[in-house]
């Protein structure tokens, strides 16, 4: 679609209903790629919804107004001082075009403006397209992988990418 116009910005508060409905559609579509369920997500109050934009830096991106991915931009509790990409979802109809590197950018300039040398994310081994998406654009593996907490089952293999001093 190269004639559609995208547009990538920052979710505010006042975008938690935006941000609600990508989110449940991304654990409803692949839910095995997030470290939340949908039953635990549908279960937050609109006061969840709105606060999950000030823990995080969701970024959104509309194609021609229409909201059609989302990604965030983060800390991890358990490794300070990194910068990570959680939360990376893409509408099946947006898939395979340049909405996915322009959600990836916007949160590379945000961890770059943060004076971040890396951006890490987990993905799970399941999800071969989302693993090679992240190394087409300058994700490697690590060679660290570990189990998903809220399901040991699904494993995580960890990639860094590294980001410019600027």
């Amino acid at each position: 679609m190269s004639n559609a116009t995208l547009l990538v910005r920052c979710a505010q508060r006042d975008d938690w209903s935006v941000l609600k409905t990508i989110r449940l559609e991304a654990l409803r579509d692949t839910p095995d790629a997030y470290g939340s369920s949908f039953a635990a997500a549908v279960a937050f109050s609109d006061d969840d919804w709105r606060a999950m934009t000030s823990r995080q830096r969701y970024f959104l991106i509309e194609r021609d107004g229409e909201v059609v991915g989302m990604a965030a931009g983060g800390f991890n509790d358990y490794r300070p001082g990194e910068h990570w990409l959680y939360g990376m979802y893409v509408k099946p109809r947006a898939r395979g075009g340049e909405v996915a590197t322009a959600l990836v950018d916007a949160v590379v300039t945000w961890a770059s403006n943060e004076g971040a040398s890396a951006l890490y994310l987990d993905v799970t081994t399941s999800l071969a397209r989302a693993r090679a998406f992240y190394k087409k654009v300058g994700f490697e593996p690590t060679g660290e992988r570990r189990v998903m907490d809220r399901d040991h089952s699904i494993e995580l293999v960890r990639m860094r990418r590294e980001l410019a001093n600027v």
